[in-house]
């Protein structure tokens, strides 16, 4: 059988931000002990798949942490994923292509007339 303990904190219901487990203090006596939310991974823009190389944190803690542990040495870093700017890249490159195809098949049909 459990222990009969009080909640600490002012919200006497068992929800997600009241999550409690119990710990034995240096006196002797059990109590609860208010247990922080897990951080959900911060997610691609794009795709939505999990950012690898940054940690799941709650939001407020990653203003604590450095710069470095919050990106990737890459464009787009801390935002999308590896094969998301890959595509944006080739993507771009093909825009580019395109429009200079365009422009050569304008400038031939010029000479033509």
């Amino acid at each position: 059988m459990g222990a009969r303990l009080a909640y600490r904190r002012r919200n006497p219901y068992n929800t997600r931000s009241n999550k409690v487990r119990i710990v034995k203090t240096p006196g002797g006596k059990l109590q609860y002990q208010h247990t922080k939310k897990k951080g959900s991974p911060p997610k691609c823009g794009d795709c939505g798949t999990k950012l690898p190389g940054i940690p799941a944190l709650r939001p407020r803690e990653y203003a604590k942490i450095s710069k470095p542990k919050k990106t990737v040495q890459r464009a787009y870093g801390g935002s999308r994923c590896s094969n998301c700017v890959k595509d944006r890249v080739v993507r771009a490159f093909l825009i580019e292509e395109q429009k200079i195809v365009k422009k050569v098949l304008k400038e031939n049909l010029a000479k033509k007339r």
